[in-house]
């Protein structure tokens, strides 16, 4: 696994740093390099590994950047960082994950209460001191004491933008491995939920300690935490890793076994009792009762039937193989036994993308360079969709109605020289009433699309929001409510609402429900999803793509869309563009 996000981390850690200590222009362009090291497709490693000149090509990363990355890949830190973590000795990262807390906030309760982690924060919080200090209040503390637990919680579990690609790595790895006849990510990282504890990979094979070596030894593996023959576990860039190794002809049952989840399998043992069978992680077995009840009986009594591939596992049970994204236990084997499983929505099925932004807002890239990214990337077509103005926005990036009316010109500039079709869009906001963006009625109108999305007023109050919510998707003009919850995870909650209630309304007024695929949101999740294809309710799949390596999120939010049950049908963006130029009159 290449380093890119461990760097990226640290020149964020840096930029919080020096924000704390009231620098107000540095600390952007740590941020801006921090995001381009993490989405750069070449492993910073090897550019670092060039010199400083070579990380240089990453653009926004400047000499002085450059050579912190070079000392940092070769020692482990670098004399500015160091020093600034002496100035202020602080779990930034941890402290900042609660909402509210930023970077200032963190230093003015270092120098007013000696706070240096969550455990003080929260201790001071719930003593009252935090209220006595200089700008801050009751409320404030309330609200700081209260998101300590949200950040507690959020900081025990990693991203699966993080997990997913270290797990592919780790399987990378292993395959290298002459002993190693089959390897898998498993766990909740297979059934591709939004945040991931640990890194669950198994691998088939008779060699089992050497396996565990093979990883152990791995030049990623900073801390070895325990080796075994069936067991491994290390740490990398913080994550902990665990490694099962089965014998080969084990290893479909170890693999439905160890993908889960927990209700899932436990549904399936029931299934398999009902029969006269037993099913766990070393096959699926023809069992008398009085083995099943028997404790001493042990895990591979009876006749086996089937184990080495999952495909088997499940047929023996009478079942089709069920996709992991949908065992979750709600209702797959039920539609299974009645062949009513799901036809999957894939990533081939996506023709383009309708959340895309640009230089004219916030986004990174010129509008040429967006709509040539997205035909590189194989969509059909993409729509720019950049904020309107109004709260909740960015600094001055939305645009206004002349604004619009402008960019309408310069997209058609595009769309002449473009290879694929460029449609225009809007993403305006919807506060805390329901009402619809900044811009009038009159220039939503003229646009392809419109997506309406929460950005202020983000549950600040508490409360059910479904209201809010469903006068955006029966405003005329929206076509698509987007990141519905407004939640970043592991850092924001999201907002209350009635699912069901939201998909009824969405379906009724013909506008789609979003699955934001950008990793930090994953909004809508499975079972919102879910709520909407039983409604009916059009799914739309936006990558808010900011910058073109961001296309790749894609596959995150086709794989969100599965765990809801979504098939082709049901996605907006899943159709061509005639089809979906009639979905959205």
């Amino acid at each position: 696994m290449s380093r890119n996000a461990e760097v990226a981390a640290v020149l964020d850690e840096y930029a919080d740093l020096m924000e704390a200590q009231g620098d107000d222009y540095r600390p952007n362009v740590y941020r801006r390099a921090a995001d381009n090291v993490r989405d750069s497709p070449e492993a910073i490693e090897d550019l670092a590994a060039e010199g400083p000149e070579a990380v240089q090509s990453i653009e926004g990363v400047g000499e002085g950047i450059a050579e912190h990355v070079v000392d940092y890949v070769e020692t482990g830190t670098f004399a500015e960082l160091e020093e600034a973590r002496e100035e202020l000795p602080v779990e930034m990262d941890a402290l900042t994950r609660v909402e509210g807390v930023g970077p200032k906030t963190v230093k003015k309760l270092h120098d007013a209460l000696g706070v240096t982690t969550l455990d003080e924060l929260e201790r001071a919080a719930e003593d009252g001191e935090i209220r006595e200090v200089e700008g801050f209040g009751a409320k404030t503390e309330e609200n700081i004491r209260e998101g300590v637990a949200f950040a507690r919680q959020a900081g025990e579990r990693d991203l699966l933008g993080k997990t997913r690609p270290l797990a592919d790595d780790v399987t990378d790895h292993l395959a290298d491995h002459d002993a190693v006849e089959r390897v898998a990510v498993a766990g909740s990282i297979r059934r591709w939920r939004e945040t991931n504890g640990d890194v669950d990979v198994l691998a088939a094979s008779d060699a089992g300690a050497a396996v565990g070596d093979h990883l152990a030894d791995w030049e990623r593996a900073a801390d070895v935490i325990e080796t075994g023959e069936t067991k491994t576990s290390v740490r990398v860039n913080g994550t902990r890793v665990d490694l099962r190794v089965v014998v080969p002809n084990e290893f479909g049952s170890a693999l439905q076994y160890f993908t889960g989840s927990q209700s899932h399998n436990v549904a399936l043992r029931n299934h398999a009792i009902a029969q006269g069978k037993k099913v766990n992680e070393y096959g699926v077995f023809d069992v008398d009762r009085s083995d099943v009840d028997d404790p001493d009986a042990g895990q591979r009594v009876g006749d086996l039937l089937a184990a080495e591939t999952e495909e088997a596992v499940y047929d023996a049970l009478g079942l089709p193989w069920i996709p992991p994204e949908i065992r979750e236990n709600r209702g797959e084997i039920d539609a299974a036994r009645e062949d009513a499983l799901p036809d999957l929505l894939t990533e081939d099925d996506v023709r383009g993308d309708l959340h895309v932004h640009s230089d004219w807002s916030d986004g990174d890239y010129a509008l040429a360079e967006m709509v040539e990214a997205a035909a590189e990337f194989g969509h059909d077509y993409v729509c720019i969709t950049d904020h309107a103005e109004g709260p909740g926005v960015f600094g001055d990036s939305g645009l206004s109605d002349d604004d619009l009316r402008e960019q309408a010109d310069a997209i058609a500039d595009v769309r002449a020289d473009a290879d694929i079709e460029v449609l225009h869009g809007v993403e305006a906001n919807v506060d805390a009433e329901g009402t619809v963006g900044a811009v009038s009625d009159d220039a939503l109108a003229d646009l392809d699309l419109v997506i309406a999305s929460p950005h202020s007023g983000l549950g600040d109050d508490g409360g059910d929001q479904t209201d809010r919510l469903v006068s955006a998707v029966e405003h005329p003009h929206v076509d698509i409510l987007g990141h519905p919850s407004g939640r970043l995870i592991n850092e924001r909650p999201a907002m209350e609402f009635d699912a069901a209630e939201l998909a009824a309304a969405a379906a009724d007024a013909g506008t789609a429900l979003e699955v934001n695929a950008n990793v930090h949101r994953l909004d809508l999740w499975g079972s919102a999803v879910h709520a909407a294809v039983e409604a009916g309710a059009a799914i739309a799949i936006g990558t808010d793509a900011h910058s073109p390596e961001e296309y790749d999120h894609l596959t995150y939010g086709v794989h969100t869309a599965r765990r809801g049950w979504a098939e082709s049908g049901d996605v907006l963006n899943a159709r061509d563009l005639d089809a979906l130029r009639t979905g959205l009159d």
